[in-house]
């Protein structure tokens, strides 16, 4: 059973989605200490390249990359997440229960890959279910994370909030390399947008980012709910 304590819970429809979106914030916090776990909805059984067991292993090189305390796999369809969405959305509530998350992240609800799309909503339902005492109460106790965010993941979406991730850059795209039969175009791949300087395009991304704040990298968020403060020194937590 994973640890409750958990600071930092990311939550992605395929492996390399987190690292994609936000490797660099979880390098950030995992050298400052913090306890960060990924955990994915489905095995990517659908990928073009690669093969599922190809993809676990680079999955947990990946996160021992990126200091993450632990690597959680469950196993709904790949492009079959719609057909089960009271089960995920239950299965994520208590997940979210157990761990007790201060906060939580999933993909930007606009993102070109259904699969992204539907688990940022997905999360964001059992983010509140997991607030409501008499939903499924054995489920676990009840449970509210300081804050939800969403990550990208292809594209670029003005964001509301942006990481720091200068000093980090090349742990998060060394994560992204990991996963070679993904990034790696070789003779036996079938050429697909990632394949195609897919993790350049990451750097180039994450350095526009950066330059919104003034930084060399950036990483960043968007959020449902604007950021409540009672003074200009510390943050309110939603209730």
């Amino acid at each position: 059973m994973i640890k409750t304590g958990t600071d930092i819970l990311a939550i992605g429809a395929h492996p390399d989605d987190v690292e994609i979106g936000m490797g660099g914030t979880i390098a950030v916090h995992t050298n400052l200490g913090y306890r960060a776990v990924i955990l994915n909805l489905t095995r990517a059984e659908l990928s073009s390249n690669g093969t599922v067991e190809t993809r676990q292993e680079e999955a947990a090189k990946a996160a021992d990359l990126l200091g993450v305390s632990d690597l959680v796999q469950l196993n709904f369809p790949d492009r079959g997440l719609s057909g089960f969405s009271d089960t995920i959305i239950r299965t994520l509530t208590a997940r979210i229960r157990e761990l007790r998350p201060r906060f939580v992240f999933a993909p930007g609800i606009n993102d070109r890959h259904p699969d992204h799309t539907e688990t940022g909503i997905l999360v964001k339902e059992a983010v509140f279910n997991a607030g409501i005492k008499n939903y499924e109460p054995e489920s676990g106790s009840p449970f509210r994370p300081e804050a939800f965010w969403y990550y990208q993941i292809n594209g670029f979406t003005e964001p509301g909030i942006v990481m720091d991730i200068s000093n980090v850059i090349d742990r998060k795209l060394d994560a992204l390399r990991a996963y070679k039969s993904q990034f790696h175009y070789g003779p036996d791949s079938v050429k697909t947008p990632l394949t195609d300087e897919y993790i350049e395009r990451v750097r180039s991304r994450e350095h526009v980012t950066g330059q919104l704040i003034g930084v060399r990298y950036g990483e960043g968020f968007t959020s449902d709910r604007p950021l409540a403060m009672t003074n200009v020194f510390g943050r309110e937590r939603h209730e």
